[in-house]
């Protein structure tokens, strides 16, 4: 039986899956489609043209089932826990620091890859990951991973920056200018696994194997930490087009970001690039995961076959800057993608990124962590200056 924390909310919920999962009775086979699809999705993920006409992967999906693709995009993962606790969607394409507390919390059900004809192309990294796979059960379909960059204005530095200290420590930058109120950090309590990896290089001592399994000392460290950049950041972003529109007009200078913001930057000609410094970086794999109570599973089921065409993976990998959850998406030569641009985007750098994942209060590393839900308070707590 999953066993959580009663007292507390879906968003805070210290996660312990020990045994078989309950969850609505696996799908044993597709039907007719229901004439829709309802999904959360991180901004940029499910593309129909309006952006940039040449990206577009679901017009031909609504022509060839009949199922209409209608998307809520969500900023955070708290804000998908939220939403997918509420009801009416049928997908969401969840991260690793999600994804088990939706599990857990019984609001997506199991997948069965046997009705997925494309599961034997899903890379094989991702196939048993332990962010959607857990008791030897399979809750969705990868859908597209990457790293945490750093984003960084090439007017305020004459060179790539090496370390995240850009944004975390008061300096000043090769333009001459200090780094105060130039900067900005992630609106999300996930952002304290960022600081506790940038202490994993720094401060050693502190012992970190993990910067999702912090005992109290480590955790105090961050928070110490993120309270210090708070004195330099200018905004607290979570939408990813503000973000964009801050750097383009607000003087912005550096940032943690998704490469989905640097490309469009670049696209529109701004001075930006992005690096991940010698401390590595967090970063993210996402899945498609169906609600328990998904009210169409045959055209959810249709959906998440349809996200593993190599086609619509490689458009994706170009899109966002990310990388495929099929790997034939880089080489096959069936999208946009190359495989010179899947090795830019990081495919050879899986092993160093620290994923997304929740953190609980039994760990693996210690013993006993500081839980996901005093992350949450302790985070808006250092965003309100305490």
């Amino acid at each position: 039986m999953s066993k959580f924390l009663k007292s507390c909310t879906a968003i805070t919920c210290a996660v312990s899956i020990v045994g078989p999962t309950l969850a609505a009775d696996m799908v044993t086979e597709i039907g007719p489609g229901e004439g829709q699809v309802n999904i959360v999705a991180w901004p940029g993920y499910i593309e129909r043209g309006e952006t940039v006409e040449s990206f577009d992967w679901v017009t031909k999906f609504e022509e060839a089932t009949g199922c209409m693709v209608n998307v809520k995009t969500a900023n955070t993962s708290d804000e998908m826990v939220a939403l997918m606790n509420e009801g009416g969607f049928d997908l969401v394409t969840a991260s690793g620091d999600a994804s088990l507390r939706m599990i857990a919390g019984k609001r997506v059900q199991p997948v069965n890859i046997d009705l997925i004809p494309s599961w034997s192309t899903v890379d094989d990294r991702l196939k048993e990951a332990p962010w959607h796979y857990v008791n030897d059960t399979h809750y969705g379909t990868p859908y597209m991973w990457g790293p945490n960059v750093l984003m960084y204005s090439t007017d305020a530095f004459a060179e790539a920056p090496t370390s995240w200290s850009v944004v975390f420590e008061e300096t000043t930058l090769s333009d001459g200018k200090s780094n105060k109120g130039r900067v900005q950090a992630y609106d999300g309590p996930i952002h304290i696994a960022d600081a506790a990896n940038y202490l994993m290089y720094h401060q050693p001592e502190l012992g970190i194997t993990s910067p999702y399994e912090l005992n109290q000392d480590q955790y105090n460290a961050a928070l110490d930490l993120l309270r210090g950049q708070r004195e330099l950041v200018s905004r607290y972003w979570h939408d990813a087009f503000i973000q964009i529109d801050d750097f383009k007009n607000e003087g912005m200078a550096a940032s943690g970001s998704w490469p989905f913001q640097v490309n469009l930057l670049q696209g529109d000609g701004a001075n930006v690039a992005s690096v991940i410094p010698q401390e590595g970086a967090t970063g993210w794999a996402d899945t498609t995961m169906m609600h328990a109570e998904a009210e169409n599973p045959n055209c959810s089921y249709m959906w998440m076959e349809h996200t593993l065409a190599s086609n619509l993976q490689s458009d994706l990998s170009v899109w966002f800057g990310a990388n495929p959850a099929v790997p034939a998406a880089c080489t096959d030569g069936r999208g946009m993608q190359t495989a010179e641009g899947c090795t830019k985007n990081g495919l050879d750098d899986f092993e160093k990124i620290k994923f997304w994942q929740t953190p609980v209060s039994k760990c693996e590393s210690q013993g006993t962590c500081v839980p996901y839900y005093r992350w949450v308070s302790d985070y808006i707590g250092v965003i309100g200056g305490r």
